[in-house]
């Protein structure tokens, strides 16, 4: 009898509440006393409240503890949280990785402009930070945007550099799109 083997499972949990610290220590504390793992987390501030993502691995019964667990611990520390299981990724065709750096005075669409753009070139993204801030000098509203996409291997880099370009131009946008390099430590 053969054995297949086992993939990798997971669930995402997606917990929103007021102190960074408490939301941290919550759901880390709840992942290790369930017996999983946390593979991934990020963890941004809006405003009063803080944003927590934890993708966190196990075998299917240690998530199925961990899930149960989640609605008390909600209760109990005044969170707002939700969750989906998953699984590991399928193989994803090559591609080769880029970020993109747009600032430019604040319009409300702009996001919505450049998921459009990268929708049309067939342009995966992976990451997303966007922030607003006044800008000092002339208390202006901006905005600061960095992204991090996937480009299929095909694409002619030029081509698409010229049209992103072309585009960014069009909206006023002061952009740079570069391949992506790991951070030096």
């Amino acid at each position: 009898m053969s054995v297949l083997p086992l993939r990798e499972q997971y669930v995402l949990i997606s917990a929103t509440g007021r102190d960074p610290l408490e939301l941290t220590n919550v759901i880390c504390r709840a992942c290790q006393d369930n017996r999983c793992a946390v593979v991934s987390s990020r963890l941004t501030r809006h405003g009063q409240y803080s944003v927590l993502i934890v993708q966190a691995g196990g075998t299917w019964d240690a998530l199925a503890r961990l899930e149960s667990s989640l609605p008390a611990l909600a209760k109990r520390h005044h969170l707002q949280l939700t969750h989906t299981r998953s699984e590991d990724e399928e193989t994803r065709p090559q591609a080769l990785p880029y970020i993109v750096y747009v600032s430019a005075l604040y319009k409300p669409d702009i996001l919505a402009e450049l998921s459009q753009f990268f929708t049309d070139h067939q342009i995966g993204i992976e990451n997303i930070v966007y922030d607003t801030y006044q800008a000092p000098q002339t208390d202006t509203t901006m905005l600061n945007a960095t992204i991090t996409v996937t480009l299929p291997a095909s694409t002619q880099i030029n081509w698409l550099r010229d049209q992103f370009l072309d585009f960014a131009d069009a909206l006023n946008l002061d952009a740079l799109i570069e391949p992506w390099r790991p951070q030096s430590p």
